[in-house]
């Protein structure tokens, strides 16, 4: 089971509650979700109160929006009831909402997922006859998954409530969780929920976790100069050389003791905890490690080199050597912790949920499992002597580990958010040919004037190019996704309906978007006339604007753009990129 998953089964269980569901009560199943509906009391008296439960079980990977603040448009989830007798409803009662980042987007969005209930009392007015009356409950909002986002049109849900001056006898279908059951339940909260391990065993993960950083991809371009600057340096001076390796021991505990302060920071000033992995949710990390590594993977493949300064090479036997290694040693746990996983997410993730003094000792021992092999390359130099002597394996080798890093990399390009992700596989080609400029256009026996010009232009060329390829489009539009519902329902509302094809791959459709769609009049145009923006993403075969392309609209490919005006007063269509002024004069005319 996912760590998703898990927060989201807790949420659900401390804001709804465990009840079992009767058959026969209303419900309304789709593709994504079901919707059921139950009477806190089938029987209220006059001047009675209530509660109503809409209860959802979402399909696996879907959600809708929680928050109003952070949803996109006006998607987020919204449950009314009504009724035509007298009946006062008071406002819904949310369970909290989960973090959950939209790669789409690049943003973190409050959302609701897998089973959770929300609650709508009610009191009856001491006017109301007896008898039996119906309760109305309309959905809205969009339900969304990684791929796509549907607001589809549901069908009110209806049930049944007697209203009679005898209601004492009557069962208690299920028991309204306490206000404090409804607060957002912090990560702490869910951490300490859900990770049970037993101190040593935990401890015993941290040191695990703390080893397996040295076998990280990040760290791998520094590890020969790790190796020589703790066992090369100050051969003929034993106590210089453990001193020298327990100083680069010490950086990384260094490193991991700024980490231990920051979750005790989070925990007294916040009550939160800063989850392993949160990085990777960030797309400005995400963009910059990317990159990192596609360096790293040239300085790999030789295409540049990198002179380390005389107190991290170890050439001097200083007070800057001594802090060059302590530097040294903070320098590799930065490097190894943004490309490593698995065991060290769980071991920091049990430390967050402890309190402060175990949670320290947590931390700290995943330093000390990371520190350990040069502790004992410090102590017991011999076993460097058992290597393979340096030849032709070292090179093979270090290049091997550049095609990995690139491996890396492209899988990162996968995280970044959609709309700069073409900009940012384009800017890791630029920024390859500037340090192809940087170490292959000049070299050590270059005039220094040629070395200032030729690495300045790479400089000025990588940071233009990133600050143009890697901004953030601008969205002037408010889109919705496809649904041919929205387009119904807007023609019928009398609205026009603009349907932009488009998909990740095409080129041109990213230049239709630049081109037509960040205009500023044409945005200006399509608010002022209340037109309805529908993108439509064909990226693959299996979409549904993909189909519609084809089947209802007979078009045999990307880009092309659709206004469609109400009223039966035609179409207009446009396959080129320049189109702004006619898309424009249509809508004047209308």
């Amino acid at each position: 089971m996912s760590k998703r998953n898990i927060i989201f089964g807790i949420v659900f269980f401390v804001a709804a509650g465990s009840f079992l569901q009767a058959k026969d009560l209303p419900t309304l199943k789709t593709d994504t979700v079901t919707l059921t509906i139950q009477l806190q009391h089938d029987v209220v008296v006059p001047g009675g109160e209530s509660v109503l439960a809409v209860r959802f079980n979402m399909a696996e990977d879907w959600h809708f929006y929680a928050s109003p603040e952070t949803a996109p448009g006006e998607m987020n989830l919204q449950v009314n009831a009504s009724s035509q007798a007298k009946i006062n409803f008071g406002k819904p009662i949310f369970p909290p909402g989960v973090p959950y980042f939209d790669k789409s987007l690049g943003i973190k969005l409050d959302v609701f997922s897998n089973d959770f209930a929300v609650y709508i009392p009610f009191t009856v007015n001491e006017e109301q006859p007896e008898g039996a009356v119906k309760i109305q409950v309309k959905i809205e909002g969009a339900v969304c998954s990684d791929i796509q986002c549907r607001v589809p049109d549901y069908e009110p849900l209806d049930i049944e409530l007697r209203i009679a001056q005898d209601a004492s006898a009557v069962q208690t279908n299920f028991v309204l969780p306490s206000p404090d059951s409804f607060l957002p339940v912090s990560s702490v909260e869910i951490l300490s929920r859900t990770l049970s391990y037993s101190l040593w065993y935990a401890l015993g993960l941290a040191l695990l976790a703390g080893l397996s950083l040295n076998i990280m991809p990040c760290v791998w371009p520094v590890l020969p100069l790790i190796v020589l600057r703790i066992v090369g340096q100050a051969e003929d001076q034993k106590k210089k050389k453990i001193t020298m390796g327990l100083l680069f021991c010490l950086g990384i505990l260094l490193f991991f003791a700024c980490l231990a302060a920051v979750n005790i920071v989070l925990h007294i000033v916040y009550g939160t905890a800063l989850q392993w992995g949160d990085q990777l949710r960030n797309p400005i990390f995400v963009t910059v490690l990317t990159m990192v590594l596609v360096v790293l993977a040239l300085f790999m493949f030789d295409v540049f080199t990198i002179v380390l300064p005389g107190s991290l090479s170890g050439k001097t036997a200083s007070a800057k050597g001594y802090s060059g290694t302590v530097g040294m040693g903070f320098l590799a746990a930065v490097l190894s912790t943004p490309c490593s996983f698995g065991i060290l997410a769980a071991a920091f993730a049990w430390a967050q949920s402890q309190p402060l003094v175990p949670a320290t000792i947590a931390i700290m021992f995943i330093g000390i499992g990371m520190a350990l092999p040069y502790l004992i390359l410090t102590l017991i130099p011999g076993f460097i002597e058992k290597l393979p002597k340096p030849g032709k394996w070292m090179d093979i080798f270090k290049k091997a580990v550049g095609f990995i890093l690139l491996g890396i990399a492209v899988w990162m390009i996968t995280v970044i958010p959609q709309e700069i992700r073409a900009g940012a596989m384009y800017f890791a080609v630029i920024l390859s040919f500037c340090g192809w400029m940087w170490g292959g256009w000049v070299g050590f026996g270059s005039k220094t004037s040629s070395k200032i010009i030729i690495r300045t232009i790479a400089v000025l060329l990588a940071v233009i190019s990133g600050f143009y390829l890697l901004s953030k489009p601008k969205q002037l539009i408010a889109w919705h996704p496809y649904d041919s519902g929205i387009i119904q329902k807007a023609l019928s509302d009398n609205k026009p309906v603009l349907i932009k094809f488009t998909a990740d791959w095409c080129l041109s459709c990213k230049a239709v978007e630049k081109l037509v769609y960040e205009r500023g009049d044409v945005a200006r145009i399509i608010k002022d006339k209340n037109v309805v923006a529908v993108k439509a993403d064909t990226t693959a075969r299996d979409y549904p604007a993909t189909i519609a392309l084809k089947e209802i609209y007979n078009e045999p490919g990307v880009p092309v753009s659709i206004l469609l005006l109400p009223q039966g007063r035609g179409e207009k269509r446009w396959r080129d990129k320049t189109f702004g002024d006619e898309l424009i004069q249509a809508l004047k005319e209308f």
